[in-house]
């Protein structure tokens, strides 16, 4: 009884942290990094999106994050509810809802544009995580709302306006991919260049400090995605 009570005690706490799941990058940063190696960005996300059409418009944009093993670690600790060094979907679904309900504030870290108009989105939808290869995978669906005709410049991007978290699409073609009736939309992935982190490293953490979620610096690391449809 005590052994199942500190369980759960561990992981309420690891569930109060991950309800601000930014400031709980900092302290895993904290914990893995000596002080002098601290610099932005603190957390890092391997994604993979599918852009969903239906009657050749936009309806929604499917992400899939992976988060690096030193954050799925903190943010796992105490999780494993019955003791079996496993981490199954009862185990993580209320840290998929506090984790949604935390980026909510960020717009998802998803900014789209159709024809140069900004693409609105619904809450996220069908969130999950899993805890694969010793990483926090998190899984949800962002709604169009409402939906768009991709046209020939439909542009999304995923970033961090402060470079806390750092995005990047996954290597190989599959990491942004077009489904349902979208025909013959071709997706084109640009990712952030090494010499733009090599600059980035030269800044002190006092300049990103400084930074807040209106900052357009993060941008200049945005990964983004141009889907082109005939």
């Amino acid at each position: 009884m005590h052994e199942n009570l500190q369980r759960r005690r561990a992981a309420d706490r690891t569930l109060r942290i991950a309800a601000a799941w930014i400031v709980a990058a900092l302290a895993v940063a904290a914990a893995f990094q000596p002080p002098a190696a601290l610099a932005h960005p603190h957390v890092w996300v391997t994604a993979r999106a599918q852009f969903v059409f239906a009657q050749d418009k936009l309806t929604a944009i499917r992400h899939s994050w992976t988060f690096d093993p030193a954050y799925s670690q903190y943010a796992t600790q105490g999780l494993d509810t019955n003791g079996d060094g496993k981490l199954d979907a009862s185990e993580l679904e209320e840290l998929a809802r506090i984790n949604i309900d935390g980026l909510y504030e960020f717009d998802f870290f998803t900014k789209a544009k159709a024809n140069g108009k900004p693409v609105t989105f619904k809450t996220a939808t069908d969130a999950s995580l899993e805890f694969v290869d010793g990483s926090l995978i998190l899984h949800f669906t962002l709604p169009v709302d409402p939906p768009v005709a991709a046209g020939r410049a439909l542009s999304v991007e995923v970033y961090d306006p402060t470079y806390f978290v750092s995005f990047v699409f996954a290597p190989g073609q599959d990491a942004a991919t077009v489904v349902g009736s979208a025909g013959t939309c071709a997706v084109t992935v640009t990712r952030p260049k090494q010499t733009d982190f090599n600059e980035q490293q030269a800044l002190s953490e006092a300049f990103f400090e400084a930074l807040t979620t209106a900052s357009t610096f993060g941008q200049d690391f945005a990964t983004r995605a141009v889907i082109a449809c005939p």
